[in-house]
């Protein structure tokens, strides 16, 4: 590709948007045409050349490529604006993320605002990177199946989980995952000095998305555990992970597999036996980085940690992008 690919954000100023334009800025082949947001309409745009403009006064042929980190329920009807003027479209929220309306219908409560759009590709480049290479629209996933999914995809590839037992996601993210819209639980003062779990037993709407994917890869595993806990810090995500494994496969193994599954892969680090991962390894970076610990023969905990707004939204909807329009996929990302 010798142009530059035309990039245009709608919901720019929230902070998985204010991130995709300072990567989108810096990257070597994008130009960043636009930025939206209601709210801040003719204001700068930190970190580029730009001010705000409402979306509604957007021209779809300025671009190629739009990127939507819009609310959920809101992110559908742009995304189909963009198919109809023939842009490759990106979208961060959850409305293109499962596969059928009925899932989504669970999941979020609501009827899917536009269900021809299901199923697309899901942008998960280290498990799904052959279906989004080259695709027109593509689901970036949300930050806790992303960090959980690459976690176990080592073992759910080799079905080196047991059946029967439950995959346990103990995970913890800052507080700009629950996004930038002022709410009581997010507040300085409800947060400082506080560790608190919400949406527990199931209800989290990350379990569909996560059991859907990890079921695609293997599914004979049992049910996902999935517990998420809001951290006083502003950025990172951590899922502490226990599985139970299946077959011949023994814990002092499982380092052996991760890294040999992940050898290769330019955003997954898997430390070495004995490190734990932290969130410091991963936050402002594009990473998924990686420790294992052999428990008892048959058990394993996998730490797996991500920037929620990097790995986690902006950085991997960039990676897609790349792969979408056949460039290197770490292209401004490392």
């Amino acid at each position: 590709m010798t142009k530059n690919i035309r990039a245009g954000v709608f919901g720019a100023s929230g902070y998985a948007g204010l991130d995709l334009v300072e990567i989108l800025s810096l990257h070597p082949k994008v130009d960043l045409i636009f930025a939206t947001s209601n709210s801040y309409a003719g204001d700068p745009v930190p970190g580029a050349c730009l001010r705000f403009v409402r979306a509604d006064d957007v021209e779809f042929d300025s671009v190629d490529v739009i990127f939507l980190a819009l609310p959920h329920k809101a992110s559908a009807g742009m995304a189909k604006r963009g198919i109809d003027a023939q842009l490759k479209v990106v979208d961060l929220s959850a409305d293109l993320r499962l596969d059928t309306p009925e899932a989504y219908e669970r999941s979020y409560q609501t009827p899917h605002p536009h269900p021809e759009l299901l199923p697309t590709a899901y942008g998960l480049p280290e498990i799904n990177r052959a279906n989004i290479a080259g695709a027109d629209v593509v689901a970036t996933p949300g930050c806790y199946p992303t960090t959980a999914l690459l976690g176990i995809y080592p073992l759910l590839r080799c079905d080196g989980l047991q059946p029967d037992t439950p995959i346990i996601v103990d995970a913890k993210s800052g507080v700009t995952g629950a996004g930038r819209k002022p709410s009581l639980t997010t507040q300085f003062a409800e947060v400082y000095g506080n560790l608190a779990p919400y949406k527990t037993g199931r209800t989290h709407r990350h379990v569909g998305e996560l059991e859907q994917e990890a079921h695609k890869v293997n599914d004979r595993i049992g049910p996902v555990i999935f517990c998420p806990h809001l951290l006083p810090v502003d950025r990172g995500l951590m899922s502490s992970i226990y599985v139970t494994l299946a077959g011949s496969l023994r814990s002092e193994q499982v380092h052996d597999l991760y890294t040999e599954v992940y050898e290769g892969e330019p955003l997954v680090d898997v430390l070495p036996l004995g490190e734990q991962a932290t969130l410091k390894h991963a936050v402002k970076t594009n990473k998924c980085v990686i420790s294992i610990t052999p428990v008892l023969e048959r058990y394993a905990h996998i730490t797996s940690v991500t920037d929620n707004l990097r790995k986690g939204a902006a950085g991997q909807a960039v990676q897609n992008m790349n792969l979408m329009f056949g460039l290197d996929e770490t292209l401004g990302l490392i």
